[in-house]
């Protein structure tokens, strides 16, 4: 998909930033944080997958700071007719204020970790090969071993956050997680234990799925 999420608006910029510029005009701070989200999710439990999602999700969130006041306001909507709305909700706040706007924060050139969709790859046929060998494995261990769950979970997060100064920040955020739970028992004792791994990186950093 496309990354700039301002395109994704049924206007142009230039149209968005005077709407912001607007609503922010004698604010001490505020911003327009625009957000496009996926997340997928698989369970297996017990030798069989117990259940798949898959959600996307994105929208934009207008915040206005006036002292100790702060309006925000938020849509699903990437509309300017929506911007619109949400800047006569959050102008309330600036309305017969002066402030000074902040200054915008610090960039740095430091990458913390990559832009890869952990969700695409690998296949959803791999992730699901990983977690029958996770069970297979567990089970073959200990004839004691009753139950074996194991899960894995991603999401891929693009944000744009536009200042009324003109900076615009831009970031996108991959989140991995595989979580795995064992129970053993014999007789009326049982046990359980779990581990989990992961973090903002792809699959392929801490297991063997591709």
């Amino acid at each position: 998909m496309n990354t700039d999420l301002i395109k994704l608006f049924d206007s142009d910029e230039a149209a968005i930033r005077e709407v912001l510029a607007q609503t922010l005009s004698g604010a001490d701070d505020g911003e327009l944080f625009i957000e496009h989200s996926q997340s997928e999710s698989l369970s297996f439990d017990n030798g069989r997958l117990k259940g798949g999602s898959f959600n996307t999700d994105q929208g934009f969130g207008l915040r206005a700071v006036a002292g100790e006041a702060v309006g925000y306001a938020h849509a699903g909507d990437l509309s300017l007719a929506a911007l619109k709305r949400a800047a006569d909700a959050v102008g309330a706040v600036t309305r017969g204020y002066s402030g000074t706007y902040a200054a915008a924060p610090q960039r740095t050139n430091k990458k913390l970790y990559g832009d890869e969709n952990p969700i695409g790859e690998p296949s959803f046929e791999a992730k699901v090969s990983l977690l029958q060998e996770i069970d297979a494995y567990l089970r073959a261990k200990d004839p004691k071993i009753r139950q074996v769950t194991a899960s894995i979970a991603a999401s891929w997060q693009v944000v744009d956050i536009l200042r009324a100064d003109g900076e615009r920040m831009h970031d996108i955020r991959p989140m991995t997680r595989l979580n795995i739970s064992v129970v053993v028992g014999e007789g009326d004792r049982q046990e359980a234990g779990s581990y989990g791994v992961g973090g903002r990186r792809g699959f392929g950093d801490f297991c063997r799925c591709r």
